[in-house]
């Protein structure tokens, strides 16, 4: 059974989502909020196995709880569900940890095939999505474990792995697999282009 959580400040809207979701034998509600910070409550609490995440909520917003939520929880898979279509919002969503986006204005059925995607591994964009190829890089960085994102985030500051390992209590070996995992997962060749991923991500 797939476990999702609803994070949705219109209840008309969660009821509507509930509705799809619940026609599905294979899938089930676990918990539902109204805000960015709740979402953050009920997931600690629930532990689904997707998140259905609304961007712009009264309350706490879910572009704020976004990458706490991807850091604290990496297993729970974040699919966000917006009326925003377009950019910045899709390449910055995927750049903070969110595994698909769906437009609110897509057609029903694509809110389970993108938990479905997500659950088999995938990234999901509704239909006429399309980003930039820096958004499609960013949106490695929700795929990075938290060792990793913090090995890439001062490797992104101009640290050397030599210095990492010191910074964070590592191996000089260690640190270098690190960086070479960081950057086959981001597919760059370069610290300046982890710097820029970095830029585009939001992480300074």
């Amino acid at each position: 059974m797939i476990r999702i959580a609803l994070a949705d400040d219109h209840a008309i809207v969660r009821e509507g989502f509930r509705a799809l979701i619940e026609r599905e034998p294979d899938m089930t509600i676990v918990a539902e909020c109204s805000s960015g910070i709740e979402a953050e409550v009920v997931v600690a609490q629930t532990r689904p196995d997707v998140l259905v995440l609304d961007l712009s909520m009264r309350g706490g917003s879910g572009f704020d709880a976004l990458p706490r939520l991807c850091a604290s929880f990496p297993e729970v898979r974040v699919l966000v569900m917006s009326m925003h279509d377009g950019e910045p919002y899709v390449g910055e969503a995927l750049g903070r940890g969110a595994s698909g986006y769906v437009t609110k204005a897509a057609a029903p059925e694509e809110l389970t095939l993108g938990v479905r995607a997500l659950m088999a591994g995938q990234r999901y964009l509704s239909a006429g999505l399309v980003l930039p190829d820096s958004a499609v890089s960013a949106q490695g960085v929700g795929q990075l474990s938290s060792r990793e994102r913090e090995v890439f985030i001062l490797l992104a500051r101009g640290r050397l792995p030599k210095q990492v390992a010191g910074d964070i209590g590592i191996s000089i070996k260690t640190a270098y697999v690190h960086r070479a995992n960081v950057m086959a997962k981001l597919g760059v060749r370069n610290d300046r282009e982890l710097y820029r991923i970095a830029l585009d991500a939001g992480l300074f």
